[in-house]
């Protein structure tokens, strides 16, 4: 398992920019774009950790703007952890072995949530290429928030 990103939700890009590199010296290592998903990531890291950053070696924190306005209440401007593992399917298995539940299902074999016993959220990346989908796992649905 490897440490990826902390994501937190930010209302203003601009000003969150600002901040994160005028006044803790985080360098922007990687930006995606999602009009169809209307948000926008941001990937910093400490100047110190930019090199391994950007290939994806060292821990980053990842910003979320979405672009239409929320107002984010009870810590959801945190957003998660995320980790990145050998085998998101036997991971999954073995959190629910006990007894986590896993809150949205890797049924792109790729991509799962589950939380903490104190509610925090956790992604967890399969490491490479998606497996396959596989099943119980593909008919899955979602349970709860994440």
């Amino acid at each position: 398992m490897r440490y990826l990103h902390t994501m937190v939700r930010v209302t203003d890009l601009d000003a969150s920019l600002a901040f994160y590199r005028d006044v803790m010296g985080f360098e922007e290592t990687r930006r995606i774009e999602n009009e169809a998903g209307r948000f926008t990531l941001v990937f910093l890291a400490a100047s110190e950790d930019k090199t391994s950053a950007a290939g994806t070696g060292a821990p980053c924190l990842e910003l979320t703007y979405n672009w239409d306005p929320e107002a984010y209440t009870g810590g959801r401007n945190f957003g998660h952890l995320a980790y990145e593992v050998d085998d998101i399917y036997a991971f999954c298995a073995n959190a629910e072995k006990h007894g986590v539940t896993v809150n949205r299902p890797p049924r792109d074999g790729h991509m799962a949530f589950i939380r903490s016993p104190d509610n925090i959220s956790f992604e967890i990346l399969q490491k490479g290429k998606s497996l396959a989908p596989q099943e119980p796992w593909a008919s899955m649905k979602n349970t709860g928030s994440w």
